[in-house]
């Protein structure tokens, strides 16, 4: 069964762990368990997640914290190697859903939809660890088969037990050569199974890197990576030699390309740093620096006074804003429109030594007034194509409608930025997609005034470029589109316009 026609056919939020009857057989009673099992905190942390990955809509990044604090507090002994086993366990699984599913779909007698979400997250898990894991098989059948069990019922957890086995009978490159058409006779539905991602989004990402094979190959790798944890040192308030000095040569490394990142070990807790619990320092991708740091670093011409960041929220960019617009002695304005992801500004940029304001306003409908500020940035939302390393669920939440829905709200958002720039300053659009139709795409429609009753703008493109220093392979420009598998961040896009008129 192909990748695509698995994820199609995946059922969602039909049920939870408590539902009874069989997998196929809705009104059937399971058998009762031979034996209760014991809980296995690890196992059931990692069920919890899924199931609230795939019933609320949640993050794996925002769930799986209070998961592990509460897991701490309540089993005497669960300590960091059980915290790393269940966040490898959930992230993992997230990443490999598409090429799991694909197995688990050659394994059964019955259409993947007629499998109950739980069942099937019980199913992913112990995919996940017979074929992504060292953990030898045995132990993870019977781990697998005990969480069913605890959350599935008997009869379920037979069930579990039957399919698990067939996976164990291969590894992970058999299987994927079994399920996946080959690249010459499909290449895009060949590179969705064996890399575990939509057909769709691997089209849209080679559209947008263009070139052959080996770089699609490249990035959609660099997609099932666990990313590094990057720290940024915010001017005026922390550096990089403070932060290198507290990790210490085993746990910190500076970071490649921005000048206020390092680069934390593998296992590292940004919280216990003092710097992060004080605001002084923060966890922010390199990639996002760069934008931030670019828009700072971009010529402007006349006064240098008023900066405006017109999608705060949840504040990383901002704050590095505010901390490199106080150095020179400007002000920045930051706005966000939902009030909680206000608030979430307000703590990052809490403490900072010059002056600022954030406010919760839409940046579609501004209520400051044209030409005054004399840079903006624009970090528009969008399908967060460009960061699937961190929150690999939403690979398989989005949808190719999706881009259609951003769409009008970016180019609303860039046309009010243009507006609010006075003439001589920069804006600074950004998206963390590589998406053709979030990045260049966007920025033509305005400045050429497609669109209804849409007027053109008179800019010219800075060649954002020179903006970042010393990063390597970044294109003809003059915009930036920054990727993955070549510098390590998140695949951000920059395009800085100057206003003419």
């Amino acid at each position: 069964m192909s990748d695509q026609k698995s994820q199609q056919n995946r059922p969602r939020k039909q049920g939870g762990p408590g539902k009874q009857g069989h997998q196929g057989g809705p009104g059937k009673q399971p058998y009762k368990p031979h034996r209760k099992p014991d809980k296995d905190p690890v196992r059931f942390l990692a069920f919890e997640a899924l199931r609230a990955v795939d019933e609320r809509d949640a993050y794996a990044n925002l769930v799986l914290p209070p998961l592990l604090k509460k897991a701490r507090e309540k089993y005497e002994g669960f300590d960091g190697r059980d915290a790393a086993l269940a966040t490898e366990l959930v992230y993992g699984t997230l990443r490999r859903q598409g090429t799991y599913d694909a197995i688990i779909a050659a394994c059964i007698d019955r259409p993947l939809r007629e499998v109950d979400p739980p069942v099937l997250d019980v199913l992913a898990l112990g995919a996940h660890q017979l074929l992504g894991t060292r953990i030898p098989t045995h132990a993870a059948v019977s781990a697998s088969v005990d969480l069913a069990r605890l959350v599935l019922g008997e009869g379920r957890a037979k069930f579990v037990n039957a399919v698990l086995r067939k996976i164990s009978r291969q590894d992970l490159d058999t299987w994927v050569e079994q399920v996946a058409p080959p690249y010459d006779e499909d290449a895009e539905q060949h590179l969705a199974v064996v890399h575990s991602h939509p057909r769709w989004i691997v089209s849209a990402l080679w559209d947008s890197l263009g070139g052959g094979r080996a770089g699609i190959e490249d990035l959609l790798e660099a997609d099932n990576e666990r990313p590094e944890v990057t720290l940024v040192a915010r001017p005026g308030r922390s550096t990089t030699d403070e932060l290198l000095d507290v990790l210490g040569e085993e746990s910190g490394l500076p970071g490649r390309w921005s000048p206020y990142a390092v680069r934390m070990a593998e296992g590292g807790e940004p919280g216990a740093l003092e710097a992060v619990r004080e605001g002084r320092a923060g966890v922010q991708d390199e990639g996002s620096q760069l934008v931030a740091a670019a828009l700072a670093n971009a010529p402007v011409e006349g006064r240098d006074e008023r900066w405006l960041d017109g999608c705060a929220g949840p504040g990383g960019k901002a704050a590095l804003l505010a901390a490199l617009a106080s150095e020179r002695g400007a002000v920045l304005l930051a706005s966000e429109k939902q009030p909680h992801r206000a608030r979430l500004v307000e703590q990052a940029l809490a403490g900072n030594p010059g002056p600022y304001q954030v406010i919760a306003a839409d940046g579609t409908r501004p209520p400051w007034l044209p030409g005054t500020f004399d840079r903006v940035l624009m970090d528009v939302p969008c399908s967060g194509l460009g960061a699937l390393r961190r929150r690999p669920e939403a690979r398989w939440r989005r949808r190719p409608e999706d881009l259609e829905g951003f769409a009008p709200l970016q180019r609303g958002l860039l046309r009010e930025a243009l507006k609010a720039v006075r003439i001589g300053g920069v804006v600074g659009y950004a998206t963390c997609s590589p998406h053709l139709a979030e990045t260049r795409t966007v920025v033509d429609d305005v400045i050429r005034g497609r669109g209804a009753g849409n007027a053109p703008f008179e800019v010219e493109w800075v060649d954002a470029r020179p903006l970042m220093p010393g990063v390597a392979a970044l294109g003809d420009g003059p915009d930036v589109q920054l990727w993955p598998h070549v510098h390590g961040t998140d695949a951000m896009y920059l395009a800085v316009l100057r206003r003419l008129a």
